[in-house]
């Protein structure tokens, strides 16, 4: 491999103008001190030349020669298949000293004396030594995938006292590892090699992150490919990426800083552009992926997913600031913030687009026997889903970015529970809804059946907003309130569906209007039975207050009437069971109970006709 030299201080800068006025080449062959000595012909040093000192930087680069020599991997097949740092510490220790004392000669010289022919030789046994520790720091790399498996690092970072075992002993060749990678990164920024050294360090490492994030199901897609995806493709990847963001983070990239820091500790530079140029790649296209999914198709049920990609985002979030806290890396830093915000965005839009959709419902057919609609029932199984986020929400909504009317928000007091922004937003869904179903009623001819089907979905609403997260919400009070507009609409059903037959009944009553008033109560009766069969009411707490409050209404007042009239049939000698042939009488008051029970099933009339 050919070593370029990249000068990191002004003494590497003049040994790069050394190494060219030589032109010595990295595979240049060494010659010993002495030839160097007899054969030069410069000037001589500066008066102010320390010849003592000169002396011992001499005998530095002479010290040196033997070690550096013996390992130089150009000098014998033995050495280019054999490695320094697997011979022993002792031996690579003495090595890497070596090749410090020669840096600092080789630095004197340059400072005091840049004319010394010993620059000649200390400069090919530099190449020498940078050669060997190039071989060697890729063969650390490379054979030590295991013992730098970012999760071992990230485990070791974390609990540095663990446990003696098999643990503690990878703990103990990781510590050793990254002892040796360490010592030949410093030993090689030091001597001006530092672009060598950093080259292979990324090829490797980020070879070893671009695996995992493939291991991981992770890679780059393109919003084309998205847009095409069913909705089970979408959710089984997203759910994928959910699953693997917080160990990327956490784990991968987390233990990569570690090692990066640590390996290249001797310059922040190095460290911070290496650690960029190993994880820029990757993360931006990890952290650009909720992004991607937030630009596709807004549909209503979509807003769940979108939320827990943002929950998982914000997860790791603080995370990412600290792992990626260089100018080198603030790229990737904000990807990720910028995935926040376009899945902030995304979740707002869906949320304002679910109110307009409620609002433009144009259907026409009314929910039979004035029911739960389709629309209640599907807004608020999607607006008590909504609550289950209120966590989440919280930090998309808020009073700058709300999209709810004005005019809304002024009818809300500071104190009450729906100031919040969330509540706000949800309660305003419900209202939205609430005044739909206002129109919905109108297409009911019957205006008792219209105050039926809007008592049904209130209550229904008021009822999903009680037992879901929506209660801690919109709170108790509001719960209360309309609760109590349940009532009224139910007393207008009550009063609209069977006033008539109770006023069917005489006050007071002579044998002609008793017959009469007999007459007309029966054919109300049987009207309102008939008609009021088919409507249906689910909760059964509602139809048993329903059929309680009818009951009361008409049971004692045609009881009233019933005892009275027979009463005196009876005491004319009439018996009780020819009081319907003679008189019309047609119920008892405990068959006006029996049928009243039948009421609010959704029976068909022709099946609950009476024997």
């Amino acid at each position: 491999m050919i070593l370029s030299e990249a000068p990191k201080s002004n003494n590497n800068t003049k040994l790069m103008h050394i190494k060219e006025f030589f032109g010595f080449s990295h595979s240049s062959s060494s010659k010993s001190l002495h030839s160097f000595q007899s054969s030069d012909r410069r000037k001589p040093p500066p008066s102010s030349y320390d010849s003592s000192k000169s002396a011992a930087m001499e005998e530095a680069i002479v010290n040196s020669e033997p070690i550096i020599t013996k390992w130089d991997p150009d000098s014998s097949e033995f050495n280019r298949i054999t490695f320094l740092f697997r011979h022993g510490r002792a031996e690579s220790d003495e090595f890497v000293n070596s090749v410090n004392s020669l840096r600092r000669a080789m630095d004197f010289f340059i400072s005091e004396n840049s004319t010394s022919p010993v620059l000649v030789l200390a400069q090919q046994l530099m190449q020498a030594a940078m050669r060997r520790l190039e071989k060697e720091f890729y063969q650390i790399l490379s054979e030590n995938r295991q013992n730098l498996d970012p999760e071992s690092i990230s485990s070791r970072s974390s609990n540095r006292s663990m446990a003696d075992g098999e643990t503690s002993d990878l703990i103990t060749e990781f510590d050793r590892v990254s002892a040796d990678l360490k010592s030949i990164a410093d030993c090689m920024i030091d001597s001006g090699y530092g672009k060598e050294c950093v080259k292979i360090y990324k090829v490797i490492r980020k070879s070893i992150v671009d695996e995992t994030l493939y291991r991981l199901g992770t890679e780059k897609f393109k919003i084309s490919r998205i847009m095409r995806w069913n909705w089970d493709s979408l959710e089984h990847v997203s759910k994928n990426w959910m699953n693997s963001i917080k160990i990327v983070v956490n784990t991968l990239f987390r233990g990569e800083k570690i090692l990066c820091d640590h390996v290249f500790s001797r310059s922040e530079m190095i460290r911070e552009s290496c650690f960029s140029e190993i994880t820029k790649d990757g993360a931006i296209a990890l952290f650009r992926f909720p992004e991607l999914i937030a630009k596709g198709k807004k549909d209503s049920d979509k807003i769940f997913l979108l939320m827990e990609l943002y929950e998982a985002n914000s997860d790791v979030l603080p995370e990412i600031e600290v792992i990626f806290d260089s100018v080198s890396t603030s790229a990737i830093k904000t990807q990720a913030q910028t995935s926040m915000e376009k899945l902030a965005d995304s979740i707002r839009d869906i949320l304002s687009e679910f109110g307009s959709t409620i609002q433009k419902d144009s259907s026409k057919n009314p929910a039979p026997g004035g029911g739960i609609h389709p629309l209640t029932r599907s807004a608020m199984n999607y607006i008590s889903s909504l609550g289950d986020y209120a966590g989440t929400l919280s930090d998309i909504l808020t009073a700058e970015n709300s999209t709810i009317p004005s005019s809304y928000m002024e009818t809300i007091g500071a104190d009450d529970a729906l100031s919040s922004p969330v509540a706000a937003q949800l309660g305003w869904l419900i209202l939205v809804l609430l005044c739909k179903l206002d129109t919905k009623a109108e297409l009911y001819k019957d205006v008792s059946l219209s105050y039926l089907f809007l008592a049904n979905n209130l209550n229904f609403i008021v009822k999903t907003a009680a037992t879901t997260n929506l209660n801690t919400l919109v709170g108790t009070e509001w719960v209360t309130n309309h609760r109590s507009k349940v009532k009224v609409y139910a007393a207008k059903y009550e009063a609209t569906a069977w006033n008539r037959v109770v006023n069917s009944l005489p006050e007071s009553w002579s044998e002609e209007t008793a017959a009469e008033g007999l007459k007309r109560f029966n054919a109300a009766f049987e009207e309102a039975y008939r008609k009021q069969i088919s409507w249906r009411v689910e909760d059964g707490n509602l139809r048993d207050e329903l059929k309680t409050a009818i009951a009361k209404k008409v049971v004692p007042i045609y009881r009233e009437f019933y005892e009275g009239y027979c009463v005196e049939k009876v005491n004319v000698g009439v018996e009780r069971n020819d009081l319907g042939k003679a008189f019309g009488v047609r119920f008892s008051p405990d068959d006006l109970g029996n049928y009243l029970s039948d009421l609010f099933h959704g029976v068909s009339p022709s099946s609950s006709q009476k024997g």
